[in-house]
């Protein structure tokens, strides 16, 4: 994810919804990346906020859960 694409959250929380799980648990981990960024940190973490609300509407009741399960399943 190019950091262009963290310019409009509309756009961006449209653009989730017609995303697969693995494309959004990709964003997110991508996000969590740019998180660390110093400059943009806190724009990431807003969308980081859009991403945690996609899939708890996707996944309801679990949290993040099936985002932890696939980052174990990525890392074997």
């Amino acid at each position: 994810m190019a950091n262009d694409k963290l310019s409009d959250p509309a756009t961006f929380e449209t653009a989730l919804a017609t995303m697969t799980d693995d494309e959004v648990f990709e964003a997110m981990s991508q996000l969590e990346g740019i998180s660390e960024q110093e400059e943009e940190g806190e724009r990431a973490l807003a969308f980081i906020q859009l991403v945690e609300t996609e899939i708890e509407r996707r996944f309801p009741g679990q949290a993040l859960s099936p985002y932890k399960a696939w980052q174990r399943r990525k890392i074997l």
